[in-house]
């Protein structure tokens, strides 16, 4: 039985890490500052504390031998309001992290650290951050190359992770659901960008697949490479009355990549299990049975509560 740290457990990709990995055979801690959430009443252990204050992180890595480390200022709206900060929270504390923690480690990174490019990108694909949030997770990335750490770049998440966490309504999936639900219209800019789509409990069971297996280095996960204006004709699937306005976009999507996850498949056996359907669906459920009472709340965007937080 191991004892499990997940750091920013409390989080949005958190929620559905520490339901699933707690369901099975482990110990599990979480350890999360509730920047997004007022309080934690999951039956987990939970010990309140910011990655910042080494001194009460400490003690909860002697006690792990897997740490899960997700705490991290995401998204690059939300890392530009403070660019100290995010350096100190995103790139930072995983240096300090691989120097004072010997275990095994699963880190979270993104795939828009490739940037924007026309061909299917693999792991060893040229990387190309244009956002200070990409760049700090590929500085990151480079902190834990000599450690037995396991390094998930993901692609853009949907979907709802657990009963509990905060969901986030800041992402195209989510919004363009929320939006269809509501008012009848979804707005395509440009739309023929892709994004690698990924549901965030495949995150989750990727994550349970290797506590304790010895696979190190670099591994895309996604599901799916889909064009945002084929998401959009997805939804009238769902919303068959919708209105889709498509707006020329002039300039270029720094979020327009394509990736390959057959390295995690033929590695580990990776196998997305949640489709963009059942993402949309759990949205829909949400929206129409109106259990989300405010959402225009900055709470649920990344970018826009933080916004709140700084008074900018």
């Amino acid at each position: 039985m191991k004892n499990v740290l997940i750091v920013g457990g409390a989080g949005y990709v958190g929620g559905a890490i520490t339901d699933l990995i707690f369901s099975k055979s482990y110990k599990v801690r979480v350890f999360d500052s509730l920047l997004y959430e007022d309080s934690y009443r999951k039956e987990v252990d939970f010990y309140y504390g910011d990655v910042l204050d080494r001194k009460t992180l400490e003690p909860h890595l002697k006690w792990a031998d897997v740490v899960v480390w997700l705490a991290a200022i995401v998204g690059d709206g939300a890392c530009q309001l403070n660019p100290d900060l995010t350096i100190a929270v995103n790139q930072e504390s995983v240096k300090w992290l691989s120097e004072n923690y010997s275990g095994r480690i699963i880190f979270m990174s993104t795939c828009s650290v490739y940037g924007a490019q026309d061909k299917e990108l693999d792991e060893l694909s040229p990387k190309r951050p244009l956002s200070l949030y990409a760049s700090t997770k590929l500085k990151a990335e480079e902190y834990l190359q000599n450690k037995n750490a396991l390094i998930f770049r993901l692609g853009t998440l949907f979907g709802v992770g657990d009963l509990y966490s905060r969901i986030r309504l800041d992402l195209v999936v989510n919004i363009l659901t929320v939006k269809a639900s509501t008012v009848g219209k979804i707005s395509v800019f440009g739309g023929e960008q892709f994004r690698p789509l990924l549901h965030v409990k495949d995150v989750a069971n990727a994550v349970l697949m290797n506590l304790e297996t010895e696979h190190a280095g670099v591994f895309n996960l996604h599901r799916q490479n889909v064009r945002i204006r084929d998401l959009a004709y997805q939804l009238r699937n769902h919303f068959p009355d919708i209105t889709i306005e498509e707006t020329e976009m002039p300039f270029q999507d720094t979020r327009n990549y394509r990736v390959s996850s057959k390295k995690a498949q033929e590695v580990f056996g990776y196998k997305s299990l949640h489709s963009i359907d059942e993402g949309i669906d759990e949205l829909k459920f949400l929206v129409e049975n109106k259990r989300i009472k405010n959402l225009n709340s900055n709470r649920y965007s990344n970018q826009a509560y933080l916004q709140e937080l700084e008074g900018k």
